[in-house]
């Protein structure tokens, strides 16, 4: 009776296991079927002549290697990255558009950082959970993400976007405060596109060059921003001002694009405040002016600053920059300011080199971007850059050591 027992037992838990591998199985077919029928019917679309589509995007192969300020070798990261796009106009009012993202990563980078690389990767900020993990373990992951899944209809002068999107409220380079949907992280230089919001846009073009925008999003938490946005033009200066709400604060903001002489001057401010204890805290502050310049050799000057008024003037080193995937207009930094300046030169028409710093005065870290763009073809460039950081243990950028990133792109 004990053998029996004890076989009964193994044979449940054999075919609890079983039934759990199965489950798992059912789910990873169900992603992989997603992204073969979204793939197939952009490919059947394009196939149709009675109406307009298009198809784009590239295939890259990029390399990372890292060393930290405490260790004395070199972590290596390697990943194939795809992209889709694809649009469907389907008459001159209405169109459909998404956009896919690929990724196959692998090297002693992931051992590294795992689980928590491998979780900020594959965690959907949005309301809906786009992205998928196909497979993957500490050494290696497959994944897809959905950035873009939109339609968009348009009636003389009003416009409506409804799904995920980027809605692009930034005018500065490096920092944008007034970007309360998706706010772009500088340091992650290879997602060109952006991040996108599961949003609803409303737009009206009450001039040439005036619009009244009224924006809405929900996350993953169901947490809301919503906002109105009045874009105006006034002495040759490009002028917006917005209100609304970011999740649990109320915010203002207020930006403008012109030009001093033949200098580009640009700034966003944005001012935020709890909306539960409005009456019994004090606001934040946050404001990024830029300036910049082109010669007429093409040489290209940009420098730009930025205030927290809630940052710190001591030691600023908190932020995650380049892991960071909740990044928000209050946390561009953690410090009072910060110091930008870049100057790029297309050495060739195929050849261009830039560098960029940044600089927190305050604990004196600093980092420099330097980095040359081949044009080996017209479709297929080969990108070098090193991000390095510098300072001392616990300021804003003295802890994450050297990057070099190497990448080959073919765009279709």
């Amino acid at each position: 009776m004990k053998n029996d027992n004890k076989n009964n037992s193994l044979r449940f838990h054999g075919l609890r296991t079983s039934g759990m591998q199965i489950r798992k199985s059912i789910v990873n077919m169900k992603k992989i079927l997603f992204i073969f029928i979204f793939y197939l019917s952009g490919n059947l679309l394009i196939a149709q002549n009675n109406h307009t589509f298009t198809a784009g995007g590239f295939l890259e192969y990029a390399n990372t290697s890292w060393a930290l300020p405490h260790l004395k070798q070199w972590s290596e990261l390697s990943g194939a990255y795809t992209r889709i796009n694809l649009d469907w106009y389907a008459t001159s009012n209405f169109s459909l558009h998404a956009g896919i993202r690929n990724n196959f990563l692998f090297g002693s980078m992931m051992a590294g950082l795992y689980p928590y690389y491998e979780q900020m990767l594959t965690t959907d900020d949005g309301l809906m959970d786009l992205t998928f993990k196909l497979a993957g373990d500490s050494s290696s992951l497959l994944l897809s993400n959905t950035d873009r899944l939109y339609f968009k209809w348009t009636l003389n002068k009003f416009e409506i976007t409804v799904g995920r999107q980027r809605i692009n409220w930034g005018i500065n380079m490096v920092w944008n405060p007034n970007d309360i949907f998706n706010t772009y992280n500088y340091f992650d230089f290879d997602y060109v596109e952006r991040p996108g919001s599961d949003a609803v846009l409303l737009q009206y073009y009450t001039g040439n060059l005036s619009s009244i925008q009224v924006a809405a999003k929900l996350n993953k938490n169901k947490e809301l921003t919503a906002a109105i946005l009045y874009k105006f033009n006034l002495a040759n200066y490009d002028f917006q001002v917005m209100g609304g709400v970011m999740q649990k604060d109320v915010v203002a903001g207020f930006g403008w694009a012109g030009q001093i002489g033949k200098a580009g001057f640009t700034g966003e401010v944005s001012y935020f405040r709890n909306a539960k204890h409005f009456s019994d805290s004090t606001g934040q502050f946050v404001a990024s002016v830029s300036a910049n310049y082109t010669f007429k050799n093409s040489l290209f000057l940009n420098a730009s600053f930025i205030y927290n008024s809630k940052g710190t003037t001591g030691k600023a080193g908190l932020t995650n920059y380049f892991i960071n995937g909740n990044l928000n207009p209050k946390t561009l930094t953690f410090s009072r300011f910060d110091l930008f300046s870049e100057v790029s030169y297309p050495i060739t028409p195929l050849i261009k080199v830039d560098a960029s710093a940044m600089i927190n005065p305050n604990d004196g870290s600093v980092f420099a971007g330097p980095s040359v763009d081949f044009s080996l073809t017209e479709n297929l460039e080969f990108f070098l850059m090193g991000q390095l950081f510098f300072g001392d243990q616990g300021t804003e950028f003295g802890h994450y050591g050297k990057l070099i990133y190497a990448r080959l792109k073919w765009s279709f």
